[in-house]
């Protein structure tokens, strides 16, 4: 009897070696593959973080909420994320002609969609040179991609050194962006309640959601149209 005992534990011990054996050959063929895909993350670019609406590194943004981009005399700009979801998609843009002038803070173009409109400010002054006809075509992409095709002018600037200085980036345009944020969740407009209809996270479009009076409220105070 003490024997079959014995017996039964070898085979216990065997059975518990005989899975460590198998545990660890098994961690070894993972092993690096964990090691790679843990590593792969890392290296992914990290923007910063801005509650609900996103910022593009090494952009400009102008707090009428468009953006400039580049490193020559010809800067590319366009709107916001800010401005791509309160629109949501656009049915049409209203754009300067090539050759024309843009003063900075000043109406340059305009997005239209569904009934309402929205005068929107250049992030800086100067000549533009080119538009982008793919989003004239599609105005959508102004929504869907506006840190990329979704750029709508290229402005050559006097003095791009000087505009730049009167617009947000880096971590000042961060706290800027959730400050946007702070003041839209303090409004009393009724139709805001929209924004927060996906565990807080805005619906895109929300702004059409608004009552024309709200809707002006919004645009005063984000947009700097008055």
């Amino acid at each position: 009897m003490q024997g079959d005992i014995y017996a039964t534990k070898g085979i216990e011990y065997l059975l518990v070696i005989g899975y460590l054996v198998l545990l660890v050959a098994t961690l070894k063929l993972l092993g690096p593959r964990f090691a790679r895909a843990a590593a792969a993350k890392s290296e992914r670019p990290v923007g910063r973080p801005a509650p609900w609406f996103a910022l593009a590194d090494g952009y400009h943004f102008h707090p009428g909420h468009t953006w400039a981009a580049g490193d020559g005399d010809v800067v590319t700009v366009g709107l916001d994320d800010f401005a791509a979801q309160l629109v949501g998609p656009p049915d049409a843009l209203e754009l300067p002609a090539v050759g024309s002038g843009v003063r900075q803070g000043e109406r340059a173009w305009r997005v239209r969609v569904a009934d309402r409109s929205l005068a929107m400010l250049s992030p800086v002054g100067g000549r533009v040179v080119a538009v982008n006809r793919e989003v004239l075509e599609s105005p959508r992409l102004a929504a869907e991609d506006p840190y990329g095709k979704g750029w709508l002018l290229k402005v050559e600037t006097p003095d791009r050194q000087a505009s730049l200085r009167n617009l947000l980036s880096g971590e000042l345009a961060s706290v800027w962006m959730r400050h946007t944020v702070e003041r839209l969740r303090g409004l009393p407009a009724g139709g805001l309640g929209v924004v927060m209809a996906d565990g807080g996270v805005p619906v895109r479009g929300f702004g059409l959601a608004l009552a024309p009076e709200e809707w002006d409220v919004v645009a005063r105070e984000f947009f700097r149209t008055d």
